[in-house]
């Protein structure tokens, strides 16, 4: 059992460690005043000059086949790369990405959808959750019905990241209300001059979903992604995918904001003493650490059966359920260490405390992961103390 990355894969780490920190961080604080002042953190014209320029340093389309341009990099390293872009809040990510499900594209939609997308010129939203369908996605009521050769789709989706961005959505409705889930579910490939419109949400964070609306939005038979019916199969396959990033990311903001805290305790002086000699913050510090690794270690084993083509479903719940609530735990302790100047705006600890709550409620809750793991206990489809099944 071999732990080490390869020369190549540190390489490659520590060449993205130098880009966050060399071009991403220096742009925290012009964040921070922009959002102090009620306006977006950056222009997205910024975050476009940031993919280029990470571009032609090599790095694009991380998990992106190399037929389509990209590096694939596979799902470990992909983890790994999220962890050090997860340690700085400007909202950055490499380009050149689609979404999993946007590979299921024929031939006509990928020269419409997918490789535009991957190149930057398009961008999508993923829309499957509704007002009464949040983490019971087989509720959604949204409907979709056949017109001649096209489907008129007519419904509500709600906090759809991206979803006031985005130029074309892949939403989800019911094709076939007698089968719902088992194969009355279709999806959609819908360009917003069809006719779709969305709403920002407001939120206790920084994370900017919408709400859509179809009304009578009519859609080609030609736009159907993958076979009528098969849509929920997809939305699974989207949702699952992935659910390890989340914490990875979780991973990278819970790695800085620590050291943040290790730095304050060393110079922050109360009684005559720095308080990293107090016994009350080195727990919190030792116990934050301790946690990190936990999620870290957890999180790379899920990405690890993902790339070895292994069921990560269960794997993927325990790390995003662990991930997350540890991320939280991490930076309410960093907050409590930094006193009143952690609860203030000057320094970016009470935004990653609004930011990270998120991760406990979106792509699963933390009660649909528990359900999931204890369910996949109790009805034996996995199995206690066998090391490496």
């Amino acid at each position: 059992m071999d732990f080490s990355l390869s020369a190549e894969e540190r390489q490659i780490r520590d060449t993205v460690r130098s880009f966050v920190e060399k071009e991403v961080m220096p742009l925290e604080p012009e964040v921070l005043r922009n959002e102090r002042a009620g306006r977006p953190g950056l222009d997205p014209q910024v975050l476009r000059d940031l993919r280029d320029k990470a571009r032609r340093s090599g790095f694009w389309g991380i998990n992106t086949p190399e037929e389509y341009g990209g590096a694939a990099l596979g799902p470990l390293m992909s983890a790994i790369v999220a962890m050090e872009t997860g340690r700085t809040f400007v909202p950055f990510s490499f380009g050149g990405t689609a979404d999993n499900i946007l590979y299921a594209c024929d031939e006509a939609q990928k020269r419409t959808y997918l490789i535009p997308t991957i190149e930057g010129e398009r961008r999508s939203c993923f829309a499957i959750t509704e007002p009464g369908a949040g983490s019971d996605a087989r509720s959604i009521r949204t409907r979709a019905v056949r017109d001649g050769g096209d489907w008129v789709i007519n419904g509500e989706k709600t906090f759809i990241t991206g979803g006031n961005e985005a130029d074309f959505v892949m939403v989800f409705a019911v094709t076939d209300p007698d089968l719902g889930a088992d194969g009355g579910v279709t999806c959609f490939l819908v360009d917003r001059d069809m006719g779709w419109k969305s709403e920002p949400i407001p939120t206790m964070g920084e994370w900017g979903p919408a709400s859509l609306v179809f009304e009578d939005v009519r859609v080609p038979d030609a736009n159907v992604l993958g076979e009528v019916g098969k849509g929920f199969d997809l939305a699974m396959r989207w949702i699952g995918q992935g659910r390890y990033m989340i914490p990875a990311r979780a991973i990278g903001a819970a790695e800085r904001m620590l050291q943040m805290a290790v730095d304050y305790a060393k110079v922050r002086v109360s009684m005559g003493h720095p308080i990293a000699d107090y016994q009350a913050i080195q727990w919190m510090i030792a116990d934050s650490q301790v946690e990190i690794e936990a999620a870290k270690w957890l999180t790379l084993y899920a990405a690890w059966r993902v790339r070895e083509g292994l069921d990560a479903r269960h794997a993927s719940s325990i790390a995003k359920l662990n991930g997350a609530t540890m991320a939280n735990r991490v930076v309410d302790r960093v907050l409590q260490i930094h006193g009143g100047m952690g609860y203030t705006k000057e320094l970016p600890i009470e935004r990653w405390y609004r930011e990270l709550r998120l991760l406990r409620i979106f792509e699963g809750t933390d009660e649909i992961q528990r359900r999931t793991i204890a369910r996949n206990l109790l009805k034996g489809h996995v199995r206690l103390g066998l090391v490496g099944e």
